[in-house]
């Protein structure tokens, strides 16, 4: 264990052995010659353009950062962002928490926001799946940590900013990839763009296939994307996208500590015994209009549909879900002065509707003479209506050319109605409208220096889990979770704007914690269970080193450290107060270095150190500590003028690491077994990649 903690020591030194021997040997390079750090570019959802001027802590995946792996496995680049933690186990279920928020949610992402352009990703539900889009169809992504924008709405944590993968340049482009590694890994990806002066057009097809390294957990995922743009003009366009997604993905499930230890390609037995498995249909597609009224002010506006019908077979029932979403979001911005301070605005409107139908069923598997699940009677049906609106408005004030102040507020209100088919009941509800303020203060020393301090105000609706009671109807006690996040941070360019770094601390309180507590298979009761407190420091360095004419070194380190722990939590009369939050590593870090060569041959090494987690309330359990180590190595070349090629080789945890890919917090035990916290994440694997790219 002791060797492999020395490899995130030696990459850390060889970042900064490479800035400093810049400095000892007095180089001074040629601002032609080397490749700087550009300034990064953000979306327009935000009244700045510019990461520097932004007053938040907003983590940025590049398209050369989502290319950097395999392509196939998004948790593996969403890790490098500090703050920022992905579980994923077998493609289909994973967690993204921000900052240790949405840690302990059972399955699946809640408390935070994500946006396909302008379509949100996020359910009536307030599920979040960003796992559906391909990797090679995203330009960029954007990780905003904590509520630092009034413009998202219902995002506790942060929110996600996923940007298409449109053309740049005049002309059309086609291209073809392959990816084939260890486990009957075998991705297929095909792409056609086009990009005039008056339209643009992305078409993508991939198809994603694994036979899975654990019982029962093979794979299958394919999807086409449609994006681009219309009646392109000098003040206008039309933006539209478009998403299709098939999935039938097999669960082998969570296993206890000692199947993990000992066997840990093992599924749960029940899991293997019904052959469970997730299968659904996604599609959401939108239009987005931007206008330029005049000089001064300008506006986007977006209309989007969501479907997605699920059959998800399992030991205990056979779940039938169907989810059918539209909204509508129209934000004005612009400019104004008041004597002769500049100021910038936006303010809008955001609204949503969500219709959810779920019906389960007898799961008749040990009938089916080893067959797997069988179908049987129907247990309940549900049916949920959510609406909800959300106004929001955010100034900034240029009080100097050193000094800005940014002011927003976001107001939302929801409803909703369930109907129980069981009891034949129909309840309406709905919450008091919640203000999310926000206020931040921006400090520029000189155009490549940023120190920034903001207070916010998130908060986080309930889950339908959430909001039922033991008889399947509304708690009307239930209530958002909500809190202050205050932060300080600072975003630095340094030598030459061949360094970045940045940091931010950040320290937040989370009042009405929502506990989803299980009583039943798939039965949940939501209730206010007390208070956690989130603070913690992040940092990021970027560096590019020009060797020389032949070689560049692109290199970065990254690093959080949290204090996440339980303030004030009572739960089945147990007193959890002080303890540490469960289903999060307080610390982690990741390093990494890329080598290129003027040649096309490049070679890539990245490591993720992840510190134990709680798997329960009660701390009396924690999974170990790991630390990751993936290399790559490939080669880019033009065979004619306007085909290239890339082939690739990597493999990821090198040093066959045995370790926690996600963890089922606070999981039950079943009669004499003991709880079932672990899905194992995959053993040392390889990969290679073929692709050809023609520019016509």
């Amino acid at each position: 264990m002791i060797y492999k903690k020395y490899c995130f020591l030696f990459f850390v030194l060889l970042c900064f052995q490479n800035i400093l021997a810049q400095k000892k040997e007095g180089k001074n390079i040629d601002a032609a010659k080397a490749e700087k750090l550009n300034e990064v570019v953000i979306s327009s959802l935000h009244i700045n353009d510019s990461l520097l001027n932004a007053p938040a802590s907003i983590g940025i995946l590049s398209k050369k950062d989502l290319m950097q792996n395999n392509t196939t496995d998004i948790s593996t680049v969403v890790n490098t962002i500090p703050g920022v933690f992905m579980q994923s186990a077998n493609f289909t279920t994973s967690r993204i928490s921000i900052r240790g928020i949405g840690a302990r949610t059972t399955y699946g992402t809640n408390k935070i926001r994500a946006f396909y352009g302008s379509i949100p990703l996020t359910s009536g539900n307030s599920e979040t799946v960003i796992d559906d889009i391909d990797l090679e169809n995203i330009g960029q992504i954007e990780i905003i940590k904590g509520p630092l924008s009034s413009v998202y709405g219902a995002g506790l944590g942060g929110a996600i900013i996923i940007s298409p993968q449109l053309l740049k340049i005049q002309g059309q482009n086609a291209s073809i990839s392959t990816v084939y590694g260890s486990f009957g890994l075998l991705k297929n990806t095909l792409n056609y763009s086009l990009n005039k002066e008056s339209s643009s057009l992305n078409v993508s097809y991939h198809k994603l296939k694994t036979d899975g390294w654990r019982e029962n957990s093979a794979y299958n995922r394919e999807g086409i994307t449609l994006a681009g743009e219309l009646l392109k003009r000098k003040n206008s366009q039309l933006t539209y996208f478009s998403n299709y997604t098939y999935l039938k993905a097999f669960i082998p499930s969570s296993i206890s500590k000692n199947v993990f230890e000992n066997n840990p390609q093992a599924g749960a037995p029940t899991w293997v015994a019904s052959k469970g498995f997730k299968e659904y249909k996604s599609t959401l597609a939108g239009l987005a209009y931007d206008f330029k009224i005049n000089e001064n002010l300008s506006n986007s506006s977006s209309v989007f549909i969501n479907y997605k019908g699920s059959n998800e077979p399992r030991p205990f029932d056979i779940l039938r879900q169907y989810t059918f979403a539209t909204g509508a979001r129209t934000q004005f911005s612009g400019n104004f002065k008041i004597k002769e301070t500049q100021n910038q605005f936006i303010a809008g409107i955001e609204y949503f509707t969500d219709n959810y139908n779920g019906n389960t069923f007898e799961n008749l598997y040990q009938q089916n003479n080893g067959l797997g699940s069988l179908q049987g009677n129907q247990l309940t049906e549900t049916d949920q209506k959510r609406h909800f609106y959300n106004i929001f408005s955010q100034v900034r004030t240029l009080l100097s050319e050193q000094f800005e102040i940014q002011a927003g507020i976001n107001y939302n209100k929801t409803e909703f109605e369930l109907t129980n088919y069981n009891t034949s009941s129909t309840q309406k509800y709905s919450y008091d409208g919640i203000l999310a303020p926000q206020f931040s203060l921006l400090f520029k020393p000189n155009t490549q220096r940023t120190l920034y301090f903001s207070v916010s105000r998130g908060f986080s609706l309930p889950a339908t889990e959430e909001t039922l009671t033991t008889e399947g109807t509304i708690n009307t006690d239930i209530k958002p979770e909500n809190g202050y996040n205050f932060e300080t941070g600072g975003k630095f360019y340094f030598l030459n704007k061949n360094l970045y770094t940045e940091f931010a601390l950040y320290r937040m309180q989370i009042k009405d914690l929502l506990v989803a507590k299980r009583i039943g298979d798939d039965q949940y009761v939501g209730i206010n269970a007390g208070e956690t407190f989130h603070q913690g420091l992040e940092i990021a360095l970027k560096h590019n080193w020009q060797m020389n004419n032949f070689f560049l070194l692109n290199s970065y380190v990254s690093a959080s450290i949290g204090n996440y722990e339980f303030k004030d939590f009572m739960d089945s009369g147990n007193d959890y107060s002080g303890n540490k939050l469960t289903g999060v590593a307080a610390n982690k870090a990741n390093a990494g270095l890329l080598l290129n060569t003027s040649s096309g041959l490049y070679f890539s090494a990245d490591f993720q150190f992840v510190d134990e987690i709680p798997l329960n309330d009660a701390n009396s359990d924690y999974s170990d500590a790991y630390n990751i180590v993936n290399l790559k190595t490939g080669y880019r070349f033009e065979i004619l003028p306007q085909l290239t090629t890339h082939l690739a080789f990597g493999v990821n945890n090198l040093f066959d690491e045995k370790y926690t890919s996600l963890i089922l917090p606070n999981a039950v035990a079943v009669g004499n077994n003991t709880p079932r916290y672990y899905y194992p994440g995959l053993p040392v694997n390889y990969y290679g990649s073929i692709s050809l790219n023609y520019l016509f």
